[in-house]
C-alpha cells in the first residue's frame, strides 16, 4: 500500500503538503487461511519456542542428508575412528606427563586464553574439548554428496552442543571461577548471582533498559525532523560549516536496528563528521513495526523509505543531485531504489555509497545456516501468528551464531566471576533492535537470501524488473575483514554486477565497529582500489594482494570521494522547507527512534 502524498484532503477540499501528515493507515485485512492451515501454524510458532527458530523438519532433513551419506562412506567412517583413538590415546599421554605437545584453539577462540589452562587437571579438560570439537568438525563436514545447506546446519548444531558443554561453562572446570572465588573469598559468587537476579528481574519485565539514551548519550547531533510518514522521519542536521556543499548526502539505514549507528557519540558519528566536512546531511529513522503493519512490503521501504526521502531532500535543497550512502540491508534496499530510478531516466543521484551492504547473496555468510526453504516456511509461519519478527527472535538467532562471544563467555564473566558489565555506545546500540513486518521480512529473505533476485535480474520495483548493472553513476564501496553479516567477499561481488567506476574499501573490524571507525581510532587501517570502467575484473584474493594497505580510518577516504564529486560550496539550505510543504515537525533524534 502506497502513500500518495498529493492525495486531497477531503475535509479541507485541498491538497495535503507531506510533510503535515502522519500517516496512520488502517490493518490491511490479514492473509485468509483454511482453519487446519491456521491450526498447523500455531503449531509451528508454539514449536519455535523449544527449537530457537529453527525449523524441526529442516533439522531432520539435514540430519538425515549427513547420516545418509556418511553410512554410505565406511572409509571415511574407518578414518574418524583412528582419530578418535588417536586423541584418546594423545590425552593418556598428556594425563601420565609422557608429552608436552597440545592442541590449539582455533583462530578467535580465546576462552582458553587464561594461563591457569596449562596446569593441571585443567590442561586435561582443555584438551578433551578441543579434540572433540576437532572430531565433531571433521565428522560433520567435507562430507561427500551432502548439501552444503544441510552440512551447514548438521555442522552448527554439533558446535552449539560442543559449546554448551565445554569446560569454560562448567565452574568447576573452569580454573578462572576458582581463582576469582578464592582471591576475592567468596564475593564474586555473590556478585554473580546479584547479577543473575537483576537479568531474571529485566526478563520477566519483558523490557530493557538501554544503558545509553537516545537523544541524551547517543544521537545527539543537532538537527530536525523535517518530514514524516507511516515508515520514516527524515532527519535534517544542522551545518556546522559556514558553506556547504550544494549536494546533500541523504543517509539509509538498516531497519533491522536503530539508524544511530552512524549517529553514536560525538565523537564516533559518521553523521557529525560529514557535517563537520560541509555536507548537509539527511538520515531516515525507521518506524518500529507493530502487527498493524504486517502487511507492508518489501517495495513499499523502497517507496514510501527511500523515494520519499529522497522527494523530501529534493525539495528542502533545492539541489539537483543527491549523494546517498545505505548501511546493510539500508544499502541493499538503496541499490534496489537507484536501479529503478535507472530504470525510469530518474537522474537525481550523483553517487551511491554502500557501507557492509550485499547485492550478491550468493556467500551471504553465517546467515545462510537460516535460509532454506524448510526454514523460510517455519519462519513465515511464526511470524504469520503474531504479525512480525520480534527482537527478541532476531537476536536469539544472532546470538547463536556467536555462541561462545555472546553467550557462554558472558555468562560464565557475569554469573560466575561476577564482573560487571561497562556498556559502551556501540553495545547499548546492539540492545536497541526493531521489529520487521511478516510481508517484508518474508519477501527479502525470500527474493534476496534464498532466490538472489537482485544479482540475477527477477528483483521486481514498482511492478518492472530492475538490475544493478543500469545504475550509472559512482560507487564507494566498503566491506569490512570480520564481517560474519555480510562478508567482504560478498559485498565485494557488485564487481561482477556493474561495470561503471567503482572504489572498493576493505577495512579492518567486523560489521559494526569496521564502519563506526572514526578518525583517531587506534589500530585501524583499510585497503582501497579504484577500478575504472572496461578494467579487467581482480578476484577478491587477487584485489587485496595489490591493494595498498593505508592505517587509520576510511571515512576521509569517503570524505575525498564526495568532494571529487560535488561543486563549489554554497550557504546551507534551511532546515525543512515549509513552503514547499516540509516544516520543521520536531528536534532530532524525532519520535520513531523511542518506539519499543
Amino acid at each position: 500500500m502506497n502513500i500518495d502524498i498529493n492525495r486531497a484532503d477531503p475535509a479541507a477540499g485541498q491538497l495535503m503538503p507531506p510533510a503535515h501528515r502522519v500517516v496512520t493507515p488502517s490493518p490491511l485485512p490479514r492473509e485468509r487461511v483454511s482453519t487446519t492451515d491456521a491450526i498447523d501454524r500455531a503449531l509451528h510458532a508454539a514449536e519455535a519456542k523449544f527449537t530457537a527458530g529453527l525449523s524441526p523438519a529442516g533439522l531432520a532433513l539435514a540430519m538425515r542428508d549427513w547420516a545418509v551419506h556418511l553410512a554410505n562412506q565406511p572409509m571415511r567412517r574407518m578414518d574418524l575412528a583412528r582419530q578418535a583413538m588417536e586423541d584418546w590415546a594423545a590425552i593418556g599421554r598428556i594425563t601420565l606427563g609422557l608429552t608436552e605437545a597440545q592442541t590449539e584453539p582455533t583462530d578467535g577462540d580465546r576462552r582458553f586464553a587464561h594461563p591457569r589452562w596449562q596446569d593441571m587437571p585443567y590442561r586435561i579438560y582443555k584438551e578433551q574439548f578441543l579434540r572433540a570439537e576437532r572430531w565433531w568438525r571433521d565428522a560433520t563436514t567435507g562430507i561427500a554428496g551432502v548439501d552444503p545447506a544441510h552440512e551447514r546446519m548438521v555442522s552448527f548444531m554439533a558446535r552449539q552442543a560442543l559449546d554448551a558443554l565445554a569446560p569454560t561453562n562448567i565452574p568447576a572446570m573452569n580454573p578462572e571461577v576458582a581463582e576469582a572465588a578464592r582471591t576475592s573469598h567468596g564475593q564474586s559468587i555473590r556478585d554473580g548471582l546479584k547479577n543473575m537476579l537483576q537479568d531474571t528481574a529485566v526478563a520477566l519485565r519483558r523490557q530493557i533498559d538501554l544503558p545509553l539514551t537516545p537523544g541524551r548519550d547517543v544521537a545527539v547531533t543537532p538537527g530536525t525532523v523535517v518530514y514524516r510518514n507511516r515508515l520514516i522521519e527524515l532527519i535534517q542536521y544542522a551545518p556546522t560549516t559556514a558553506t556547504v556543499r550544494p549536494e546533500p548526502l541523504l543517509i539509509v539505514p538498516a531497519w533491522i536496528m536503530k539508524y544511530y549507528i552512524l549517529d553514536l557519540s560525538p565523537h564516533n558519528s559518521l553523521v557529525r563528521y560529514l557535517t563537520s566536512q560541509g555536507y548537509t546531511v539527511f538520515m531516515i529513522s525507521w518506524h518500529n513495526p507493530t502487527e498493524a503493519d504486517r502487511d507492508i512490503g518489501l517495495d513499499e521501504y523502497r517507496a514510501d523509505g527511500v523515494m520519499a526521502a529522497l522527494d523530501a531532500v529534493s525539495a528542502i535543497t533545492g539541489a539537483t543531485k543527491i549523494h546517498a550512502a545505505g548501511y546493510c540491508l539500508g544499502g541493499t534496499l538503496l541499490s534496489i531504489a537507484a536501479a529503478a530510478m535507472a530504470r525510469d531516466g530518474d537522474n537525481r543521484l550523483a553517487s551511491l555509497a554502500l557501507f557492509a551492504a550485499q547485492t550478491d547473496f550468493t556467500e551471504a555468510g553465517e546467515l545462510q545456516l537460516f535460509i532454506s526453504e524448510a526454514q523460510l516456511a517455519f519462519l513465515e509461519d511464526i511470524m504469520w501468528r503474531q504479525g512480525y519478527l520480534d527482537t527478541t527472535q532476531m537476536a536469539g538467532a544472532f546470538q547463536m551464531l556467536r555462541s561462545n562471544d555472546l553467550i557462554w563467555s558472558r555468562m560464565i564473566r557475569r554469573y560466575f566471576i561476577g564482573e560487571q558489565e561497562h556498556p559502551n555506545d556501540l553495545m547499548s546500540w546492539n540492545e536497541d533492535a526493531t521489529r520487521m513486518p511478516y510481508r517484508m521480512h518474508a519477501e527479502y529473505l525470500r527474493h534476496l537470501f534464498l532466490h538472489n533476485d537482485l544479482a540475477e535480474g527477477r528483483l521486481q520495483a514498482g511492478g518492472q524488473p530492475v538490475a544493478i548493472g543500469d545504475i550509472q553513476i559512482p560507487f564507494f564501496v566498503v566491506g569490512t575483514e570480520r564481517d560474519h553479516i555480510a562478508p567482504w567477499h560478498s559485498v565485494y561481488k557488485l564487481h561482477l554486477l556493474n561495470r561503471g567506476p567503482l572504489t572498493f574499501v576493505l577495512t579492518s573490524g567486523g560489521h559494526n565497529a569496521g564502519i563506526v571507525s572514526e578518525p583517531g581510532h587506534r589500530d585501524r587501517h583499510f585497503a582501497m582500489q579504484f577500478r575504472a570502467p572496461g578494467e579487467r575484473y581482480l578476484s577478491p584474493e587477487d584485489w587485496r594482494w595489490a591493494a595498498p594497505i593505508q592505517e587509520g580510518s576510511w571515512w576521509p577516504a569517503l570524505r575525498s570521494f564526495l568532494d571529487r564529486l560535488s561543486g563549489e560550496p554554497v550557504a546551507p539550505p534551511p532546515l525543512g522547507r515549509e513552503a514547499a510543504g516540509y516544516p520543521p515537525l520536531g528536534a532530532a533524534p524525532g519520535i520513531y527512534i523511542h518506539e519499543r
